[in-house]
């Protein structure tokens, strides 16, 4: 599993799966994508403005991606 957050875009992103493959995206809420690959299963998850939804100092350790 990885988690990656990047506080250009305040997007948080867990991965479940480390395959390169297609998936499908599906958002589930305003702020929640789904990221759904081969056989229905669920690749990521994105969260959208996610410092308003998650603590994201308590994601340690997280690969963390500062803007550019």
């Amino acid at each position: 599993m990885e988690i990656i957050y990047n506080d250009r875009f305040d997007l948080l992103y867990i991965r479940f799966d480390p395959e390169e493959q297609e998936v499908v995206n599906k958002r589930i809420a305003d702020s929640i994508v789904l990221d759904i690959g081969r056989d229905g299963k669920v690749i990521g998850i994105e969260i959208l403005d996610a410092s308003k939804h998650v603590n994201i100092s308590s994601l340690i350790p997280v690969k963390y991606r500062t803007a550019s």
